[in-house]
């Protein structure tokens, strides 16, 4: 399969399971109460039609003060970042080649490859918009997960169909002064 068929059908398979898990209502009450609280929470008038669509990863490193780079995901990492037009987002980052589980089940990992399933990969969804010029997001649920229910805020450039933003305090394998670099490129 393409590679980037294979990051649709992920992100595809991902954007249902987290439709999935949602408690569904019951009672006509509370399926209006549902509905009420998604336009809430989904709107989201600052997303700006550049930013809607579907991108793919080309980096994500850890900058350090002297310039040198850690590629956090290996070289050339595999990544989709899906946005709709009311802001809400599923992302997926891997590492293009990771090991698979010896047992071949994933409840029978040993410490070692729960580990680098846990650093080889990074998923969550949430909502992004731009607020003063910078980019701006709040995360629903993550794969680490203590980005659960965290917002932020940071500066871009897009230069045609690139995105890149910073990350001011990386929460993998970044030292004190070091910050992380993300670039998208726009799938046309």
């Amino acid at each position: 399969m393409h590679p980037r068929k294979q990051l649709f059908v992920l992100g595809a398979c991902a954007l249902a399971l987290a439709v999935s898990v949602a408690p569904a209502a019951t009672s006509p009450q509370e399926k209006e109460q549902a509905r009420a609280d998604m336009a809430t929470k989904t709107d989201n008038p600052q997303v700006p039609a550049w930013l809607v669509g579907t991108w793919t990863l080309v980096r994500c490193d850890n900058v350090y003060p002297d310039g040198h780079r850690i590629e956090l995901y290996g070289p050339h990492p595999q990544g989709l970042w899906m946005i709709d037009a009311r802001g809400h987002y599923l992302m997926q980052i891997a590492r293009a080649q990771r090991t698979p589980f010896a047992a071949g089940d994933k409840s029978k990992g040993t410490p070692e490859e729960y580990r680098a399933a846990s650093l080889d990969s990074n998923a969550h969804f949430g909502t992004v918009n731009i607020q003063n010029n910078q980019l701006a997001t709040h995360i629903d649920q993550a794969s680490f997960p203590n980005w659960n229910g965290r917002d932020g805020k940071t500066s871009y450039t897009l230069n045609d169909n690139q995105l890149t933003y910073i990350v001011a305090k990386p929460s993998s394998g970044a030292s004190e002064g070091a910050h992380g670099e993300v670039v998208w490129q726009r799938v046309n």
